[in-house]
């Protein structure tokens, strides 16, 4: 199947997608190169602008067309970006999150640290080149420099004596990973080539020539296991608890959201590039898929620290958005895409609000803390709402795209694997309010020591507060708009797997 093209020239005035990417990484070098009494504002002017320009790219895509649009290329340079409905929700949501981080460093010891704030904004950049990457190699590429900004995240700003460790044992499963995605992306080119056809990495063209491209089940499995590491997915997760563990909070939210990164490879590499294969393969997927669900929940109810918690519940969702992705049809595909979107800002709503009371108490253990509601209302506010849309409760975003995965899941997998993906979030609830009681609610354990007039950080605690809230409520009690972006392009997917394709959509669909 022809895919559409809309170049940026047809629909904005300016290649904004080149803007999005270029942007926080000339910030990072302003950053370095500046005096630093002109730090922050120019990091906050960078994010500020990137967000704002991430809001223009909603306002020029048009949702009612298929196909990939603002595209550029750069035939020499082989660079080719371009987005439709399987990024357009992850590019704001990386500027918005790297904004809010910036906000959070503010209240942080980390607030004069140049290389921290520096490494936020090129974390920013390398993620948003990644999702609006339409070149494999050039996929590969920013992939392959996330390690950078996260290794001296980790090192330099990190918390307790193993976050050497924890670096190495990143490196160890992400060099892995990066191999086998490497692998998988030659051999799709090389394939074609074999083939008497043109060598290329340009997804388009191994999009269009997929049917000619040999060793399929091989392509498959380097693809699949390389971004299981980086989801990431039971067994390649356990990189991730030490990571989050002696991680820093700013950093972390953005990291986290950029797990979904292997998600959305998933969905644009794997599914349309090699479909038998994938098909072949479900059965395999699925059964990793219900073990991460009910390990990941499980090990996070027996955590003590809450950064720790949150991992496990990472790894537990992924589960969840990895079967849904192998469902093949229109509702699981929209489903998994928002739930991605939700979970990840969720999750980086629970992570600001552990690193603030972390910056307050120096301890995220539970057993130490306690009664935190009274002092840091504003924190459980933010801490509840973000639990509450990772339990998927109606009225977040999570509620709807939980129940398009559900259904979706239904329709090819049957009633079993439903009811397990369902249990497997009552579990979820269950730990994130245990988590909550532990934090806010029950008889403190220590004194907390307030912060002293000098250092008061209300206004911007509630910043992030009132702006993760604001987004969860208001996407979460009208979802219509944020579907429609998707919409399409899960279609589009859909039809290349007809046996599993929702073709009474039209009929049931955002009822």
């Amino acid at each position: 199947m022809t895919t559409d093209i809309v170049y940026w020239q047809a629909a904005a005035a300016f290649p904004v997608l080149s803007v999005l990417t270029a942007l926080p990484l000339l910030t990072c070098g302003a950053v370095l190169g500046l005096k630093s009494w002109r730090l922050w504002p120019t990091a906050l002017t960078g994010a500020v602008a990137n967000v704002l320009l991430s809001i223009y790219l909603l306002w020029v895509f048009d949702a009612e067309a298929p196909g990939i649009h603002l595209a550029e290329k750069i035939d020499g340079l082989g660079y080719r970006v371009g987005v439709d409905g399987t990024n357009i929700l992850f590019i704001p949501l990386t500027a918005v999150l790297g904004a809010l981080a910036l906000v959070y460093t503010l209240i942080t010891r980390h607030r004069n640290d140049r290389l921290f704030v520096a490494c936020l904004l090129a974390y920013q950049g390398i993620l948003i080149g990644a999702f609006a990457a339409l070149n494999t190699l050039q996929f590969w590429c920013w992939s392959l420099l996330e390690l950078v900004p996260v290794a001296l995240l980790t090192m330099f700003a990190g918390t307790g004596r193993l976050r050497n460790q924890a670096v190495k044992t990143l490196l160890q499963y992400w060099s892995s990973g990066l191999a086998m995605s490497l692998a998988g992306f030659l051999l799709l080119s090389f394939g074609l080539a074999g083939n008497g056809m043109e060598l290329s990495f340009d997804w388009l063209a191994l999009k269009h020539h997929n049917l000619a491209i040999p060793n399929e089940t091989l392509i498959f499995l380097l693809l699949f296991f390389g971004f299981a590491v980086r989801m990431p997915l039971f067994p390649f997760h356990a990189w991730l608890p030490v990571l989050g563990e002696h991680g820093t909070a700013a950093s972390a939210a953005i990291f986290l959201h950029g797990l979904k990164l292997g998600i959305y490879a998933l969905i644009r590499f794997i599914l349309p590039l090699t479909p038998g294969a994938a098909e072949q393969w479900t059965h395999f997927v699925v059964t990793l898929g219900l073990i991460g669900i009910f390990y990941g929940a499980l090990l996070a109810l027996m955590q003590i620290n809450m950064r720790r918690l949150i991992a496990f519940a990472v790894i537990s969702h992924t589960g969840m958005l990895a079967i849904g992705v192998f469902s093949f049809n229109d509702f699981a595909l929209e489903g998994s895409i928002l739930l991605s979107v939700a979970y990840g800002l969720a999750t980086a709503g629970m992570l600001f609000c552990i690193g603030l009371i972390y910056e307050r108490t120096r301890t995220s253990f539970l057993p130490r803390l306690g009664g935190l509601f009274e002092t840091n209302s504003t924190l459980a506010l933010l801490f509840l709402i973000s639990a509450l849309s990772t339990m998927v409760m109606p009225g977040t975003p999570g509620f709807d795209a939980a129940h398009l995965l559900i259904e979706g899941t239904i329709e090819e997998h049957g009633w079993w694997i439903a009811i397990a993906i369902l249990l497997g979030n009552v579990l979820g609830a269950a730990f994130l309010l245990w988590a909550f009681q532990r934090l806010f609610i029950a008889h403190p354990k220590r004194f907390v020591q307030p912060y002293g007039s000098i250092h008061h950080p209300v206004l911007k605690e509630r910043i992030i507060a009132v702006t993760v809230c604001g987004l969860l409520i208001g996407t979460g009690f009208y979802t219509t708009p944020w579907l429609k972006y998707i919409d399409q392009e899960a279609r589009e997917i859909g039809e290349h797997y007809p046996a599993h394709h929702s073709h009474h959509i039209n009929e049931t669909h955002h009822e």
